[in-house]
Protein backbone atom coordinates (compact mmCIF):
# COMPACT_ATOMS: atom_id res chain seq x y z
CA UNK A 1 0.00 0.00 0.00
CA UNK A 2 1.53 3.37 -0.99
CA UNK A 3 2.28 6.05 1.55
CA UNK A 4 -0.49 8.62 1.93
CA UNK A 5 -0.45 11.70 -0.28
CA UNK A 6 0.29 14.76 1.85
CA UNK A 7 -0.26 18.43 1.09
CA UNK A 8 2.27 20.66 2.85
CA UNK A 9 2.62 24.43 2.92
CA UNK A 10 5.32 26.76 4.22
CA UNK A 11 3.84 30.21 4.92
CA UNK A 12 6.38 33.01 5.20
CA UNK A 13 5.96 36.73 5.59
CA UNK A 14 6.25 37.35 1.83
CA UNK A 15 5.61 34.07 0.00
CA UNK A 16 3.91 30.73 0.54
CA UNK A 17 5.27 27.49 -0.87
CA UNK A 18 2.97 24.50 -1.37
CA UNK A 19 3.87 20.98 -2.40
CA UNK A 20 2.96 17.30 -2.27
CA UNK A 21 4.72 14.45 -0.49
CA UNK A 22 4.56 10.71 -0.14
CA UNK A 23 5.51 9.80 3.39
CA UNK A 24 8.35 12.05 4.48
CA UNK A 25 9.65 12.58 0.93
CA UNK A 26 8.66 15.90 -0.60
CA UNK A 27 8.16 15.88 -4.37
CA UNK A 28 10.23 18.97 -5.08
CA UNK A 29 8.91 19.14 -8.65
CA UNK A 30 5.43 19.68 -7.21
CA UNK A 31 6.41 22.71 -5.11
CA UNK A 32 4.98 26.05 -6.21
CA UNK A 33 5.53 29.52 -4.76
CA UNK A 34 2.80 32.16 -4.39
CA UNK A 35 3.02 35.82 -3.42
CA UNK A 36 1.00 36.39 -0.26
CA UNK A 37 0.07 39.90 -1.38
CA UNK A 38 -1.91 38.38 -4.26
CA UNK A 39 -4.16 36.31 -1.96
CA UNK A 40 -6.62 36.97 0.85
CA UNK A 41 -5.33 34.09 2.96
CA UNK A 42 -3.81 30.62 2.96
CA UNK A 43 -7.15 29.05 2.04
CA UNK A 44 -7.07 30.92 -1.29
CA UNK A 45 -3.52 29.76 -1.96
CA UNK A 46 -4.33 26.10 -1.25
CA UNK A 47 -7.49 26.15 -3.35
CA UNK A 48 -5.53 27.60 -6.26
CA UNK A 49 -2.75 25.04 -5.86
CA UNK A 50 -5.07 22.04 -5.71
CA UNK A 51 -6.90 23.26 -8.79
CA UNK A 52 -3.60 23.61 -10.64
CA UNK A 53 -2.18 20.19 -9.72
CA UNK A 54 -5.55 18.34 -9.67
CA UNK A 55 -4.63 16.38 -6.53
CA UNK A 56 -6.70 14.96 -3.68
CA UNK A 57 -4.47 14.75 -0.60
CA UNK A 58 -5.07 12.43 2.35
CA UNK A 59 -3.78 14.87 4.97
CA UNK A 60 -2.48 18.44 5.10
CA UNK A 61 -0.16 20.53 7.24
CA UNK A 62 1.09 24.10 7.14
CA UNK A 63 3.83 25.87 9.02
CA UNK A 64 3.68 29.63 9.47
CA UNK A 65 5.91 32.41 10.81
CA UNK A 66 4.16 33.37 14.02
CA UNK A 67 3.24 32.14 17.51
CA UNK A 68 1.19 28.95 17.79
CA UNK A 69 -1.74 29.58 20.15
CA UNK A 70 -4.69 27.18 20.54
CA UNK A 71 -3.60 25.33 17.42
CA UNK A 72 -3.59 28.47 15.24
CA UNK A 73 -0.83 30.74 13.98
CA UNK A 74 -1.38 34.46 13.57
CA UNK A 75 1.51 35.53 11.37
CA UNK A 76 3.86 38.06 12.92
CA UNK A 77 4.57 39.98 9.71
CA UNK A 78 1.31 39.41 7.79
CA UNK A 79 -2.37 39.79 8.65
CA UNK A 80 -3.18 36.11 8.10
CA UNK A 81 -4.33 33.41 10.51
CA UNK A 82 -3.53 29.78 9.70
CA UNK A 83 -5.91 27.37 11.42
CA UNK A 84 -6.87 23.68 11.32
CA UNK A 85 -10.43 24.62 10.30
CA UNK A 86 -9.06 26.65 7.41
CA UNK A 87 -6.91 23.74 6.24
CA UNK A 88 -9.87 21.36 6.40
CA UNK A 89 -12.09 23.74 4.45
CA UNK A 90 -9.48 24.33 1.75
CA UNK A 91 -8.32 20.73 1.31
CA UNK A 92 -11.17 18.48 2.44
CA UNK A 93 -8.70 16.54 4.63
CA UNK A 94 -9.78 15.15 7.99
CA UNK A 95 -6.21 14.97 9.33
CA UNK A 96 -4.55 18.40 9.40
CA UNK A 97 -1.95 20.17 11.49
CA UNK A 98 -0.63 23.70 11.94
CA UNK A 99 2.94 24.33 13.12
CA UNK A 100 5.13 27.30 13.83
CA UNK A 101 7.77 27.60 11.09
CA UNK A 102 10.62 26.75 13.46
CA UNK A 103 8.73 23.71 14.72
CA UNK A 104 8.60 22.45 11.14
CA UNK A 105 12.35 22.93 10.67
CA UNK A 106 13.00 21.13 13.95
CA UNK A 107 10.92 18.13 12.87
CA UNK A 108 12.90 18.06 9.61
CA UNK A 109 16.39 17.77 11.13
CA UNK A 110 16.54 13.95 11.25
CA UNK A 111 15.78 13.84 7.53
CA UNK A 112 18.31 16.43 6.27
CA UNK A 113 21.27 15.14 4.25
CA UNK A 114 24.69 15.90 5.80
CA UNK A 115 25.70 17.65 2.56
CA UNK A 116 23.09 20.31 3.35
CA UNK A 117 24.51 20.97 6.84
CA UNK A 118 27.92 22.62 6.33
CA UNK A 119 29.75 23.51 9.56
CA UNK A 120 30.42 27.01 10.86
CA UNK A 121 31.90 25.77 14.16
CA UNK A 122 32.90 22.16 14.79
CA UNK A 123 32.37 21.45 18.45
CA UNK A 124 34.24 18.86 20.52
CA UNK A 125 31.10 17.03 21.67
CA UNK A 126 30.05 14.03 19.59
CA UNK A 127 26.24 14.33 19.29
CA UNK A 128 23.96 11.49 20.33
CA UNK A 129 20.48 10.90 18.93
CA UNK A 130 18.96 11.86 22.29
CA UNK A 131 20.74 15.23 22.51
CA UNK A 132 18.80 18.49 22.41
CA UNK A 133 19.23 20.57 19.25
CA UNK A 134 18.52 24.22 18.53
CA UNK A 135 17.36 25.87 15.30
CA UNK A 136 17.89 29.62 14.82
CA UNK A 137 16.13 31.04 11.79
CA UNK A 138 17.24 34.36 10.30
CA UNK A 139 15.08 35.32 7.34
CA UNK A 140 12.18 37.73 6.96
CA UNK A 141 12.10 37.61 10.78
CA UNK A 142 14.07 35.97 13.57
CA UNK A 143 13.17 33.03 15.77
CA UNK A 144 14.70 30.04 17.54
CA UNK A 145 13.29 26.73 18.70
CA UNK A 146 14.43 23.72 20.70
CA UNK A 147 14.30 20.24 19.20
CA UNK A 148 13.84 17.69 22.00
CA UNK A 149 13.87 13.90 21.84
CA UNK A 150 11.57 11.99 24.19
CA UNK A 151 10.91 8.26 23.95
CA UNK A 152 11.60 8.23 20.24
CA UNK A 153 9.42 11.24 19.51
CA UNK A 154 10.54 14.69 18.35
CA UNK A 155 9.12 17.56 20.38
CA UNK A 156 9.57 21.16 19.19
CA UNK A 157 7.98 23.72 21.55
CA UNK A 158 6.85 26.98 19.90
CA UNK A 159 8.86 30.14 20.53
CA UNK A 160 9.07 33.84 19.65
CA UNK A 161 12.74 34.39 20.45
CA UNK A 162 13.16 37.20 17.91
CA UNK A 163 11.28 39.62 20.11
CA UNK A 164 13.65 39.48 23.07
CA UNK A 165 16.04 42.39 23.50
CA UNK A 166 19.16 42.58 21.35
CA UNK A 167 22.21 41.29 23.26
CA UNK A 168 24.95 43.95 23.30
CA UNK A 169 28.25 42.58 24.67
CA UNK A 170 30.49 44.95 22.63
CA UNK A 171 30.68 48.76 22.41
CA UNK A 172 29.50 48.69 18.78
CA UNK A 173 26.47 46.56 19.65
CA UNK A 174 25.62 48.79 22.58
CA UNK A 175 25.70 51.77 20.22
CA UNK A 176 23.59 49.85 17.69
CA UNK A 177 21.10 48.96 20.44
CA UNK A 178 20.73 52.62 21.41
CA UNK A 179 20.32 53.59 17.74
CA UNK A 180 17.57 51.01 17.25
CA UNK A 181 15.86 52.01 20.50
CA UNK A 182 15.76 55.65 19.41
CA UNK A 183 14.04 54.70 16.15
CA UNK A 184 11.82 51.77 17.13
CA UNK A 185 11.17 52.25 20.84
CA UNK A 186 12.65 48.85 21.69
CA UNK A 187 15.84 47.27 20.37
CA UNK A 188 14.61 43.74 19.72
CA UNK A 189 16.95 41.11 18.36
CA UNK A 190 14.83 40.92 15.19
CA UNK A 191 15.41 44.61 14.40
CA UNK A 192 19.05 43.69 13.75
CA UNK A 193 18.94 39.99 12.88
CA UNK A 194 16.45 39.67 10.01
CA UNK A 195 15.99 40.72 6.41
CA UNK A 196 14.97 44.25 7.34
CA UNK A 197 17.48 44.15 10.21
CA UNK A 198 20.40 43.95 7.79
CA UNK A 199 19.21 47.25 6.28
CA UNK A 200 18.86 48.75 9.76
CA UNK A 201 22.40 47.74 10.72
CA UNK A 202 23.78 49.17 7.48
CA UNK A 203 21.97 52.48 8.15
CA UNK A 204 23.48 52.55 11.64
CA UNK A 205 26.97 51.99 10.17
CA UNK A 206 26.43 54.87 7.73
CA UNK A 207 25.32 57.15 10.58
CA UNK A 208 28.38 56.20 12.64
CA UNK A 209 30.65 56.94 9.67
CA UNK A 210 28.90 60.25 8.97
CA UNK A 211 27.89 59.23 5.45
CA UNK A 212 25.48 61.95 4.21
CA UNK A 213 22.20 61.28 2.40
CA UNK A 214 22.60 57.51 2.11
CA UNK A 215 19.58 55.72 0.56
CA UNK A 216 17.95 52.77 2.37
CA UNK A 217 19.44 49.41 1.37
CA UNK A 218 17.85 45.99 1.10
CA UNK A 219 19.58 42.97 2.58
CA UNK A 220 20.57 41.87 -0.95
CA UNK A 221 22.17 45.25 -1.65
CA UNK A 222 24.06 45.18 1.65
CA UNK A 223 25.36 41.66 0.92
CA UNK A 224 26.56 42.81 -2.49
CA UNK A 225 28.35 45.78 -0.91
CA UNK A 226 29.89 43.45 1.68
CA UNK A 227 31.26 41.21 -1.06
CA UNK A 228 32.80 44.32 -2.67
CA UNK A 229 34.47 45.34 0.60
CA UNK A 230 32.38 48.48 1.18
CA UNK A 231 33.51 49.92 4.53
CA UNK A 232 30.02 50.52 5.93
CA UNK A 233 28.81 47.10 4.76
CA UNK A 234 31.80 45.45 6.46
CA UNK A 235 31.05 47.36 9.67
CA UNK A 236 27.40 46.31 9.43
CA UNK A 237 28.38 42.72 8.69
CA UNK A 238 30.64 42.60 11.74
CA UNK A 239 27.86 43.95 13.98
CA UNK A 240 25.42 41.41 12.50
CA UNK A 241 27.81 38.47 12.97
CA UNK A 242 28.72 39.40 16.54
CA UNK A 243 25.05 39.97 17.45
CA UNK A 244 24.16 36.55 16.04
CA UNK A 245 27.10 34.95 17.86
CA UNK A 246 26.00 36.55 21.14
CA UNK A 247 22.43 35.31 20.68
CA UNK A 248 23.47 31.77 19.69
CA UNK A 249 25.92 31.39 22.57
CA UNK A 250 23.47 32.71 25.17
CA UNK A 251 20.74 30.35 23.94
CA UNK A 252 23.30 27.52 24.01
CA UNK A 253 24.01 28.15 27.69
CA UNK A 254 20.29 28.29 28.47
CA UNK A 255 19.30 25.12 26.59
CA UNK A 256 22.54 23.06 26.23
CA UNK A 257 21.97 21.88 22.63
CA UNK A 258 24.71 19.25 22.52
CA UNK A 259 23.08 17.90 19.37
CA UNK A 260 24.11 21.09 17.59
CA UNK A 261 22.89 24.54 16.65
CA UNK A 262 21.43 24.95 13.16
CA UNK A 263 21.27 28.34 11.43
CA UNK A 264 18.43 28.44 8.91
CA UNK A 265 16.75 31.03 6.70
CA UNK A 266 17.85 33.04 3.69
CA UNK A 267 19.84 35.61 5.66
CA UNK A 268 21.76 32.89 7.53
CA UNK A 269 22.65 31.22 4.23
CA UNK A 270 23.71 34.53 2.68
CA UNK A 271 26.00 35.36 5.61
CA UNK A 272 27.32 31.83 6.18
CA UNK A 273 30.68 32.18 4.45
CA UNK A 274 31.34 35.54 6.13
CA UNK A 275 30.37 34.66 9.72
CA UNK A 276 33.67 33.51 11.19
CA UNK A 277 35.72 36.27 9.51
CA UNK A 278 33.30 38.88 10.87
CA UNK A 279 33.43 37.68 14.48
CA UNK A 280 30.67 35.09 14.90
CA UNK A 281 32.94 32.32 16.21
CA UNK A 282 35.01 34.52 18.52
CA UNK A 283 31.85 36.05 19.99
CA UNK A 284 30.22 32.63 20.38
CA UNK A 285 33.17 31.40 22.44
CA UNK A 286 33.65 34.62 24.45
CA UNK A 287 31.93 33.59 27.68
CA UNK A 288 34.69 34.25 30.21
CA UNK A 289 35.29 31.22 32.42
CA UNK A 290 32.77 29.29 30.30
CA UNK A 291 34.67 29.89 27.05
CA UNK A 292 36.15 26.37 27.01
CA UNK A 293 32.73 24.94 27.81
CA UNK A 294 31.30 26.69 24.72
CA UNK A 295 33.76 24.79 22.49
CA UNK A 296 31.64 21.66 22.92
CA UNK A 297 28.83 23.04 20.75
CA UNK A 298 28.71 22.66 16.98
CA UNK A 299 27.08 25.24 14.71
CA UNK A 300 25.91 24.35 11.23
CA UNK A 301 24.01 26.07 8.43
CA UNK A 302 20.78 24.40 7.30
CA UNK A 303 20.96 24.76 3.52
CA UNK A 304 18.03 22.51 2.57
CA UNK A 305 15.46 25.00 1.30
CA UNK A 306 12.71 22.38 1.56
CA UNK A 307 13.32 21.66 5.26
CA UNK A 308 10.06 23.28 6.51
CA UNK A 309 8.02 21.20 4.06
CA UNK A 310 9.90 18.04 5.10
CA UNK A 311 9.18 18.88 8.74
CA UNK A 312 5.47 19.18 7.98
CA UNK A 313 5.49 15.75 6.35
CA UNK A 314 7.35 14.17 9.28
CA UNK A 315 4.86 15.62 11.74
CA UNK A 316 1.87 14.53 9.65
CA UNK A 317 3.17 10.97 9.31
CA UNK A 318 3.30 10.67 13.10
CA UNK A 319 -0.29 11.90 13.34
CA UNK A 320 -1.39 9.36 10.75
Amino acid sequence: MPDPLLLVADVGGTNTRVGLARGTVVDTASVKRYRNADHAGLEDVLARYLAEVEATPDAAAADAAGPLIDGKVRLTNLDWTVSPDGLRAATGCATVSVLNDLQAQGHALPFIDEANLPPVITGSHVPADSDTRLVINVGTGLNAALVLQHRGDTIVPPSETGHIGLLTPTPDLRDLGNWLRDRHGFASAEEALSGRGVGHVYAWACDVAGVPNYPPKSSQEVMSLLADGDAQAVMAGRAFATALGALASSLALIHLPFGGIYLSGGISRAFARHLSDLGFESTFHAKGRFSDYMRQFSVRVLEDDYAPLTGCTAHLMKLL
